[in-house]
Parts: C-alpha cells; structure tokens; sequence
C-alpha cells in the first residue's frame, strides 16, 4: 500500500512517519511538507534513506503541485497532519490559518475525488468542541458533542472537519477523522508548552504561565496518537470520527511545575502574564470509541513526560537547527507583550 502523509516533517505527522515506515516495511510512504517553521527535514533524517521512503517539498494548497504528485503516484490513503495549530499565532495571523486549514483540505479532498483513494485520513482537534466547566469533572467531550470553536484555529480546524463529512456524504469519498487532546513528545516545535517550559526552565529563565494557570488539558504522548490513527486509517470505518484522548488531566500550572520538579529548579521561575483572549478552561475526551476499535495507550503520564524532557535535553542541537531563533522571536513578538 501507498501512503501520502502531509505534514510529515511536522511533530506529530514526523512521529507518525519515524514509527510507521519501519514497522510496515512492505508499504511506500511519500510525504509532502511545506517546510514552514515548524516543520524541518532533519526530524526525518533516520528513515531519509529508507528504500519505502521518499519526501516532496510542497504546499497543499498548490492545485498544481498536488494534482501532479497525486498524477505520478498511486496513493491508497492519505493522512492530513499538515496544518497550522499554534492558538497563539491564530490570533496573530487567522487569514494563513484559514488558508492551510481550509483551502488546503479541499485541495487534497478535490485530489483524491479524481484520482480515488481507499481512504482519507483528516488529522484534527479536540479544541473544535470548545471547551467544559473546570467545575464540571464528569463532563467529557464524545464524538457527538457540539462543534463550538473559541480561536481563528479551532474555527480552522472544524471547517475542515466539515468540509471532509460533506464530501464523504455527498461524493462518497471514503474518509475518517480523528480530534485528539493535547499531544507532547519528541520533536516538538519549541514554542508550545511543554517544550517552551523546558527550554525556559534549563536556561533559568521566566516560564510565562496564563492567569492563574488553571487551565485543564487532556495530555496525549504522540507515540499513543500516532498508533491510533495507524488503527483508525486501516480498520476504522469510512465517514466516522474517532475522540483520541489521554486520560490525563492536568492544570498548566501543574505541567509548568512537573517540569521545575523534574529539572530541579525553583517554582520561582514561574511568571504569571495577562490570560490569552477566549482562553479554553477545560478540554477532557472521551475516547472509549477508539478503544472499542483496539486502542488503549502505551504509556503513562508520569514515564512520558520524563522521557520527552530527556529528549530535549539530550537534543539541544535539534532544538538549534529547528529555528529556535524563529521561536524567541514570536516569544518576543506575543508573549513579552502579556507582562
């Protein structure tokens, strides 16, 4: 089988990409990045000379490019990972987030359509259902939830889960989607949050926490999330939505001081800055249905998050090459602003 993974040199779509062409060595996958910020050919660099492995430099939202490359391949699915996702630069920048989010999915749904594909994979967000009551504990997002959006991201984000059902129902394309929670791991570009406390945390530096840092996040491993769209992609069924989530609720102030603890540094680095505007309170999933499915995660919390701040230790010249300087300059640009 012949896979096009789209964002592929990004965190999540690079994880997936790292774990999936070494352990199905007898398909093909072919990823198509745009190289932007937060995407960098040197996280693929171990599979770079796999024989099932090839990378193409390109937008998804060039009609041409894609109708070419979907042309000169014979792609059985198609995984859409490439996306822009940081909150923050939404606010900053939306017209480029409806542009990728939006525009480029029905780039990629208009291809398939011509050319057919077993099944179209649509990478996407818990953060379309809004958010929950922090008060509200037994209150969890399903895939039958309302669509509510607080940012120009999830906004994004949900129009493109519609635009992927619309055309499942009326062209039959053959799709499935996946929201997941908040992921971490590897490879993660350094201005969100785990990654970005890390880094202020080595360098005894202000980890900038929002309000009061009451904030609530199911926190998935990217290793779990990548074997659930594995699972969902080959046995999942067409026009269905799959909640990924991690069963790990945790508060940012509580992220934020997990990090200190492990790294031995005082909470005195802690800086509270001015809340995000429509800052979320709570996300929770519920993901009983991609369990029923045959997922269940491989790690914990508490082994996974101290195995993501080893990585960014031990990978400081990752971190350099990936564009920490681009990083800074948006910390500059955003966060000094929120003093």
């Amino acid at each position: 089988m012949k896979f096009l993974v789209t964002g592929g040199a990004g965190f999540i779509g690079g994880n997936f990409l790292l774990e999936m062409v070494k352990k199905y060595p007898e398909d093909d996958y072919v990823c198509l990045d745009a190289l932007t910020y937060a995407g960098n050919r040197i996280t693929l660099k171990d599979i770079e000379g796999c024989k099932n492995f090839k990378f193409v430099h390109g937008n998804i939202c060039d009609k041409e490019l894609v109708d070419k490359l979907f042309a000169a391949e014979t792609f059985d699915y198609v995984i859409n990972f490439a996306a822009e996702t940081h909150v923050d630069r939404a606010s900053l920048y939306p017209d480029i987030f409806v542009k990728t989010n939006i525009e480029g999915t029905q780039v990629l749904l208009d291809a398939c359509r011509k050319y057919g594909i077993k099944r179209y994979h649509q990478v996407s967000t818990d953060e379309v259902y809004g958010d929950l009551p922090l008060e509200a504990v037994d209150q969890f997002f399903s895939e039958k939830s309302p669509i509510k959006p607080s940012s120009p991201y999830s906004a994004s984000k949900a129009g493109a889960d519609f635009l992927c059902l619309a055309y499942h129902r009326t062209f039959g394309l053959p799709i499935t989607v996946s929201r997941c929670s908040n992921n971490y791991g590897p490879y993660q570009y350094p201005e969100k949050l785990i990654p970005l406390m890390i880094q202020k945390a080595i360098h005894d530096e202000p980890l900038p926490v929002y309000g009061k840092g009451v904030n609530v996040r199911d926190w998935l491993y990217v290793g779990d999330h990548c074997d659930a769209i594995d699972l969902i992609v080959r046995h999942g069924v067409d026009g269905e939505i799959y909640n990924v989530g991690g069963h790990n609720e945790k508060t940012n102030l509580y992220i934020v001081e997990t990090i200190l603890k492990e790294l031995h540094k005082p909470e005195s680095l802690i800086h509270h800055v001015t809340d995000r505007p429509g800052h979320d309170l709570r996300y929770a999933i519920d993901p009983s249905k991609v369990e029923k499915l045959g997922w269940k995660p491989r790690y914990t919390f508490e082994s996974a998050i101290k195995e993501t701040i080893d990585w960014n230790i031990s990978h400081a010249d990752w971190i350099e090459a990936v564009g920490k300087q681009d990083a800074n300059k948006f910390f500059e640009e955003y966060y000094q602003k929120r003093k």
